[in-house]
This record gives C-alpha cells, structure tokens and sequence, in this order.
C-alpha cells in the first residue's frame, strides 16, 4: 500500500512539474506526425509496376540459356529488391497499410510459383522419370512461400523465422544458378512440344481458377454499394496475368522452332495479346458493377472477360501441340 501512494504522489508531482499545455502540445505533435507519417508514407511506398515491356536482353544470355527462366528471376529481384516487398511489412510502417500493392506482388509470384514447378516437373526433366533438378525444385518450393511472413509466424511459432523476402531471394538465386548451368551444358531445358503442351494446360487451369473467382465475387456482389474486396482481387489477378504475359512471352522465344514447326505463332500471339490487355487494365478506382449495368464500372467482368480469352487460346495451343 505504501508503494501504491508513493506512486500516487510521484504522478501528482510531475503533472504539477509539467504543464498541462506542453502535454497538449506532445499529443498534438504525436497526432499530427501520424497523420503525416502514414499517408504520406503510403504514398511514397505504392508501386504497381505493370511496365508491359520488361524484359531482359537477349544480348545477356549466353547459348543454351533460356530466356523465361531469366525473366522470371529478374521479376523476383525487381519486386523484392527493387521496388520492396510490402505484403509482410508490420504495422508500425507506412506500407503496412497498403493492399492493392501487396494483392498486386503476390500475384506476380504466384504465377511464378506455377511456371517454376512447370520447369521442375516437365522442363527441366529429360523424361517423367528422370531425376528433378535441384535448383528447380528449390526454386518452386520457396516461390510458394506465404508472402506475409515478416521475422515470424505467430501461427507457427514465436521463434524467429525467414521472411519472405529472404525465400523469394533464394528461389532467384537457384533460378539463376539452373541457368548458369544450362549454360555450362550442366543442366536440361527440353524444348520439347510436349513439354510446352503441359505448361500450357497447367496455366490454362490456374487462370481459368482465376476466372472463375472473379465469377463468383460478380454474381454475389455486384449488386452491392461498395464492393471492399474487388481492388484487392483485381490487382492479385492483375499481378498473376501480368507475370504469365511476361514469361510466356519469354518461353515463346525458348520454344520458338516448336512454334514455328507447329504453326503455332499466330495464335500464340494472340493469346499474349489476350494477357497483355487484362494486365494493361489500369482503373483509376476499381468497381465491381454488374456486367450489364450503367454504374458502377465493371472492372472484374472486364479483367474476367480476358482472361477466358486467353485461357480459350491457351488450350487452342494444346490442341494444336497434341495433334
């Protein structure tokens, strides 16, 4: 008890000390800096960086390497060391509160994630049976980490743990290894139609999964007044085309004779033209309005419109390779 009043009285003595003005002024000050500091900091954080024409020289890969593999490394390190991954930041950042940037890189590296198990399972195999390249199965394992783990998952353990950031990293490095290796004749890319008929119909799936989300959050809540989810899910599915138009168009160059021997090129033009204008939708505000409606925009039936299109051509390709 004794404690207890000598505390009581400690407090009493500095509130007399301090004047009630200068704690005003403090919790002005403390008000007026997060006001600042967040928007402006969210601001300065945001980043869609959906420059259709990345890509990496051709000058800049030596024989025998393949191009896709390259640009999707060189997407990794653009996000994550470039421009800064944000899905993971904590709460006491600016960028913590961001969302359609965070939605819009985890779905570059979901996409990524997919091609990278293509090339694991089928690619960078000689046949079904042979044995998984290392770098590959390292890369594709890593890609799929959670985008949201900072230095732990409570989930998971309070123990310190690896960010994000540090796996997508790794997942680079073993794709750039595996191409430093096709170059020393150490490594197998097979240029194979077959191979190009599984990557395809795998990538044909994810998006029409894509598609059919996007279906779904139409049919249930366009008719809503204000749609909360639909920027965080057109900018994830905005992020996933445009990291599929990016490597598909680099995977074309790798598979450019098939294509060619196939007659394949036009229409897998087409269905890059397909990804390229879903990937270029670019609203200043996302609405989800019904397909048929006046207002609001119907941004998710727009996005959904092309990828059914580029999935369509994306199994006109495996028809035309299964032949």
């Amino acid at each position: 008890m004794r404690m207890i009043e000598t505390l009581r009285e400690s407090l009493a003595t500095a509130r007399q000390r301090v004047p009630v003005r200068v704690l005003r002024w403090v919790a002005g000050a403390l008000v007026l800096l997060l006001v600042i500091y967040y928007p402006v900091g969210m601001l300065w954080w945001h980043t869609i960086n959906d420059d259709l024409g990345f890509d990496v020289s051709p000058d800049s890969l030596s024989p025998g390497q393949s191009h896709a593999v390259a640009v999707a490394a060189a997407l990794v390190d653009r996000e994550v060391n470039q421009t800064g991954w944000v899905a993971n930041n904590p709460f006491f950042t600016p960028s913590a509160l961001l969302d359609n940037m965070p939605a819009y890189q985890q779905g570059i590296v979901s996409a990524l994630a997919r091609f990278s198990f293509e090339l694991a399972d089928q690619i960078g195999r000689t046949r079904g049976s042979s044995e998984i390249d290392a770098d590959l199965k390292n890369a594709s394992g890593l890609l799929q980490y959670s985008g949201t783990v900072w230095m732990w998952d409570p989930s998971v353990s309070l123990a310190p743990t690896a960010t994000s950031e540090e796996q997508y990293e790794k997942a680079r490095k073993a794709l750039e290894r595996y191409n430093l290796r096709l170059a020393n004749g150490e490594a197998v890319f097979e240029r194979r139609g077959d191979n190009l008929l599984a990557t395809m119909e795998r990538i044909a799936l994810d998006i029409g999964s894509s598609s059919a989300v996007l279906e779904r959050q139409v049919a249930e809540h366009s008719s809503d007044f204000l749609d909360f989810q639909a920027d965080d899910m057109f900018y994830n599915i905005k992020g996933q085309t445009y990291a599929y138009y990016i490597v598909l168009r680099a995977l074309g160059a790798d598979f450019e004779n098939v294509l060619a021997d196939r007659e394949l090129s036009g229409v897998y033009g087409q269905m890059l033209n397909s990804l390229h204008e879903a990937a270029a939708l670019d609203p200043w505000v996302v609405t989800n309005g019904a397909p048929d409606g006046l207002f609001p925009n119907a941004h998710l039936a727009a996005q959904g419109f092309y990828l059914l299109r580029a999935r369509t051509q994306l199994r006109e390709i495996s028809d035309i390779l299964r032949k």
